[in-house]
């Protein structure tokens, strides 16, 4: 239990954003691939479902990364410290009691964990921010019409981090709701109001998700830029059936 793999650094539970949220643990680490040994899973007593026992190396450091990040807010939250298991939409299962989201991107992993007496649901996403190059064109599948429209200034002046804050809003959006409606949904079926320079968006859905997430529900985001990465935070209270976030 007390074992670290050499590919991941000691987990931190630093807050980056400037307003806390009460209840939920934030806990990331940086890891190494290349450093990945095929026995870090059984010496950490993680159980890697087939698909990743199958995968390259690169995608099993992803996953014991993850679910390492996973496991500690677990154990903060509920003070056990069971891993989440992967269920067959590949989404995580986590313990009785227990909301979270897991991410993780090009060397850096974490996972937020809270109560489910407090927390309905969370989305959690980090993204390496994109050179406006690979941005523009991606802007067409990533952002709808109207929101081309009313951010024409954002993809003239900053279209690699503007995309790309969409894009991790989005993903973040689809990892809070995905789980209380059991349904997909994709770029088009959302969309972003605003966003400020304190960390703070406002979206809305475009589409009915179930009876408790209609069409033109609006939810509040939370984002941070550390170096070239972006990560975004979604937590939506227990007392919520439609229409808020926190």
């Amino acid at each position: 239990m007390n074992f670290l793999p050499a590919c991941c650094s000691r987990p931190e539970d630093r807050w980056p954003w400037s307003q806390s949220v009460p209840g939920l643990h934030l806990i990331a680490l940086d890891f190494e691939s290349g450093r990945f040994e095929p026995d870090d899973f059984a010496r950490s007593d993680i159980l890697p479902p087939p698909s990743v026992e199958r995968a390259v190396s690169k995608r099993q450091a992803e996953y014991l990364a993850g679910r390492f990040c996973a496991r500690e807010g677990v154990l903060r939250a509920t003070g056990r410290p069971d891993t989440p298991a992967q269920g067959s939409d590949r989404a995580p299962v986590w313990p009785t009691g227990c909301v979270g989201s897991i991410t993780h991107t090009r060397g850096r992993a974490a996972a937020v964990v809270g109560q489910q007496q407090h927390y309905a649901g969370l989305g959690l996403d980090a993204e390496i921010i994109m050179t406006d190059d690979r941005a523009l064109p991606l802007s067409r599948q990533i952002l709808t019409r109207s929101e081309q429209a009313r951010f024409r200034s954002e993809l003239a002046s900053q279209a690699g981090f503007f995309v790309t804050l969409v894009f991790c809003l989005k993903e973040t959006l689809f990892k809070a709701l995905y789980p209380l409606v059991q349904r997909r949904f994709y770029f088009e079926h959302a969309e972003l109001l605003a966003w400020h320079p304190d960390g703070t968006a406002s979206l809305r859905l475009l589409t009915t998700l179930s009876p408790a997430w209609p069409s033109h529900t609006g939810l509040e985001a939370r984002f941070v830029q550390e170096d070239d990465r972006l990560m975004s935070l979604i937590a939506i209270p227990a007392y919520t059936t439609s229409n808020h976030s926190a």
